[in-house]
């Protein structure tokens, strides 16, 4: 893509400033899935024990799935005293309310992505997992080590656009484009493509370089 962002053009100092624009859409190499799900009670050992056997559920259904055992992360389930909350409800059903987490990291996103769809299977075992807890959503990323990847091509891209522009500029003045009096890459940008697809990103980066013009 071309871009045409002239800047400035001075005749004091004959030099023209663009802007080149490259993008691409790529898809996310890594995935953090957390499954949260919460259980109540009034006593603490059996909200434990209920909490391990739950955690193996969903440990099994994972690991049965194709998820190695170093991909899987269980962290210690946090637990809430209702009682002891200064500001609680006057009248609480439970007394304790307990949010376990257990996380899937992977590179494997397309498997992850099919088990996500299949959080049914755990519900017929009697595994709600949440989805409303803002801290709990699925991330997924574009690491540096793709983006390594691709940076040569699209600084090559974004530097031939912004040629383009200048050359164009120039043609349109009677000029001619001389050398680059200098050039700054810019910040590399990781972004979802939109809201219903976080597995595919765009990335783009924008360099803007400034070029002596002759007549």
């Amino acid at each position: 893509m071309l871009s045409a962002g002239i800047r400035h053009f001075k005749d004091s100092e004959r030099v023209v400033t663009v802007k080149g624009l490259a993008e691409r859409e790529v898809k996310a190499d890594k995935v953090i899935w957390p499954l949260s799900y919460k259980e109540v009670g009034d006593d603490m050992l059996v909200l434990y024990n209920k909490i391990e056997s739950t955690n193996a559920k969903i440990v099994e259904f994972l690991k049965s799935n194709g998820i190695a055992e170093d991909e899987i992360t269980i962290a210690p389930a946090e637990v809430i005293d209702m009682q002891a909350q200064r500001y609680g409800p006057e009248r609480i059903r439970y007394r304790f309310n307990a949010t376990a987490v257990i996380t899937v990291i992977s590179t494997d996103v397309d498997r992850v992505m099919k088990l996500m769809s299949r959080q049914s299977d755990l519900l017929k075992q009697g595994v709600a997992i949440g989805g409303e807890d803002y801290r709990y959503q699925p991330q997924f990323l574009y690491t540096s080590s793709a983006l390594n990847d691709i940076k040569p091509e699209m600084i090559e891209e974004a530097t031939h656009n912004a040629r383009a522009a200048a050359d164009k500029f120039a043609h349109d003045s009677d000029s001619r484009i001389g050398k680059i009096k200098q050039a700054n890459q810019g910040q590399f940008s990781i972004s979802d493509r939109d809201g219903n697809t976080p597995n595919v990103k765009t990335v783009r980066v924008v360099t803007t370089i400034e070029y002596y013009l002759k007549n």
